[in-house]
């Protein structure tokens, strides 16, 4: 079975479409999306639409990432908070739930933290950030040890995260797979292509790619840049040339 799993679309419409093309040439039977649907993004009305739609398509398996709870429990408090630490996302989340209906927020509200499945034999989480948190880090400067920390009380054969942008992945001692899928719409790699990972289980295997996609950043980067709230400018250069997640 071939399954394409998706993280960190944050509102880019054209990456999502580039990478569902690439799923669809790649002949993938399943998609499992892993969270940030909105935050900080070119479109992010549509892009939340857009999965609104396909909830309920037998091949998506669909969960919550931390933006998307931001948003959904949007206060005064949080903004605050946000602002403290990185003033142009506190005023892109504030922006994010004015454009948002309340349809839309309540869709990311309920979307799981976590699923479970089983396929084909092989025992597969997903999360956004890691088991323990949809916030923490997974990334490639972490150690093995660290790694194991954060799965000890994971019983699965295959763990799948996002959250961090940077793609990645991880054999532990009990041979547990860890992988990070990478982000659709707010690539974090030397190049910034849309990237996603085309996972491929046959006879209890599994085959893990990461696959990156060209797609139109000039016009998903205009489209951020005429967004109307402080310090668009800025994140809309960043799908151009990613320097830092969070500022």
């Amino acid at each position: 079975m071939k399954i394409a799993v998706i993280s960190d679309i944050h509102g880019n419409i054209d990456a999502l479409n580039a990478v569902m093309d690439s799923i669809k040439e790649e002949e993938c039977e399943k998609i499992f999306v892993l969270g940030d649907y909105a935050m900080a993004g070119p479109e992010p009305s549509k892009t939340v639409d857009w999965f609104f739609k396909n909830q309920f398509d037998e091949k998506f398996k669909i969960i919550q990432g931390n933006t998307d709870l931001m948003i959904a429990d949007f206060s005064e408090t949080l903004y605050q908070n946000l602002k403290e630490k990185a003033p142009i996302m506190a005023e892109a989340l504030k922006n994010d739930v004015q454009v948002l209906n309340q349809i839309q927020k309540d869709f990311l509200k309920k979307l799981p933290m976590q699923l479970e499945l089983d396929i084909e034999g092989t025992k597969i989480l997903l999360v956004h950030g890691s088991p323990r948190r949809n916030n923490e880090d997974i990334s490639p400067d972490l150690s093995l040890v660290e790694v194991e920390k954060i799965i000890k009380n994971v019983s699965a054969d295959v763990i799948l995260c996002g959250h961090t942008h940077i793609p990645c992945g991880y054999q532990t001692s009990k041979k547990q797979t860890v992988v990070n899928v990478g982000s659709v719409g707010r690539p974090f790699t030397p190049e910034p292509k849309a990237c996603y990972l085309k996972l491929t289980i046959t006879n209890g295997n599994c085959l893990f790619e990461h696959k990156f996609v060209d797609y139109d950043k000039e016009s998903a980067s205009e489209k951020l840049k005429q967004r109307d709230f402080e310090g668009s400018d800025k994140l809309a250069e960043m799908l151009l040339s990613p320097t830092i997640r969070h500022f």
